[in-house]
């Protein structure tokens, strides 16, 4: 008896294809169906989800703030960076890390616990130099014209105009970048 070798002919499998709204047969659902029924599914339990958590929740109370209100920011233990050499770019580096330190605040210079806004950050930490602390003003008001246009006229203004310490201390953390390239 003859035998046929591993790489003989055999019968074709047949092809399968993507059964399409028309070629489906009635009573079964395509792929596409499915998957839209599949969501509308799991959006009605989402929105029973979030029903039960807001019910569940209610009776908690919402914190406010208001202008004046200390934002916490996470405590951080990391030692402070190295210093610029320059002076005002130390300064403003130095007023930097004060605000990561003791927190940042919007509508007052200093709060009762300690944080501060911008330009009382920068006070503090000039200690009564008056010539180094002009200088590092100048040089974080420069940073905000040159980001943010004619936002605002004034560093307390542009402090105050932001609801968190984002923005207020990247660009004091920029300000001392730009002290240090120009030897300040």
């Amino acid at each position: 008896m003859p035998t046929t070798p591993a790489h003989a002919c055999r019968p074709a499998a047949p092809e399968t294809t993507p059964r399409s709204a028309e070629t489906a047969p009635p009573g079964e659902l395509t792929l596409e169906a499915r998957l839209a029924a599949t969501a509308a599914e799991m959006t009605l339990r989402l929105e029973h989800a979030a029903l039960i958590h807001a019910v569940n929740t209610a009776h908690l109370p919402t914190p406010t703030t208001s202008p004046g209100d200390t934002i916490p920011l996470t405590p951080t233990l990391q030692p402070a960076p190295p210093p610029y050499p320059t002076p005002a770019a130390a300064l403003l580096q130095r007023a930097h890390h004060r605000l990561l330190t003791h927190g940042w605040c919007t509508g007052a210079r200093t709060t009762p616990s300690g944080a501060l806004c911008l330009y009382g950050a920068i006070h503090a930490e000039a200690a009564g130099d008056h010539h180094l602390e002009t200088r590092g003003l100048e040089v974080l008001m420069d940073t905000i014209r040159r980001e943010f246009g004619d936002l605002a006229d004034s560093i307390p203004a542009f402090n105050d105009a932001f609801a968190t310490s984002k923005v207020p201390l990247r660009t004091l953390d920029r300000a001392a970048l730009l002290a240090d390239a120009r030897g300040l």
